[in-house]
């Protein structure tokens, strides 16, 4: 069964499709919404090759929507510090989870005015990233 989730800094849903496709289909929705990948962790191959920890697979996509990120580090030039938005995907026994950092309460924590806003568009764009990597890309 397919589930939604909301935790204190973040949100996501179980996809009962293969990783590997989830991904994928994450990484079109990130582009379809603007966002550019910026970096890529593997945590799975890094926790091997550094601990010898196995694990099951687990990505960090490091998304970056430039538009907003102009918009937010106009406003405040020591938000890189919060940047870039990150998107985890990451296999269990139930299927694939695909969650999304909340940037609401991220940004909240910094004070400025300027920021809720900003904060709302691109909590906005990663909920709508989160849905279409459930329904395919």
């Amino acid at each position: 069964m397919e589930g939604t989730r909301r935790f204190g800094y973040g949100f996501g849903r179980l996809i009962k499709r293969p990783y590997a496709e989830v991904v994928n289909a994450t990484r079109e929705a990130l582009k379809s919404e603007g966002f550019g990948v910026l970096c890529e962790i593997d945590v799975q191959r890094t926790l091997k090759e550094k601990l010898g920890v196995e694990r099951t697979p687990y990505v960090i996509l490091g998304a970056c929507n430039p538009p907003l990120a102009h918009r937010a580090l106009e406003a405040e030039p020591d938000l890189g510090l919060l940047l870039p938005c990150n998107v985890v995907v990451y296999e269990t026994a139930e299927g694939t989870w695909v969650e999304a950092m909340d940037p609401e309460p991220v940004l909240g924590l910094v004070g400025n005015p300027a920021l809720p806003a900003i904060a709302a568009e691109v909590k906005a764009k990663l909920e709508r990233v989160v849905e279409k990597a459930a329904k395919g890309g």
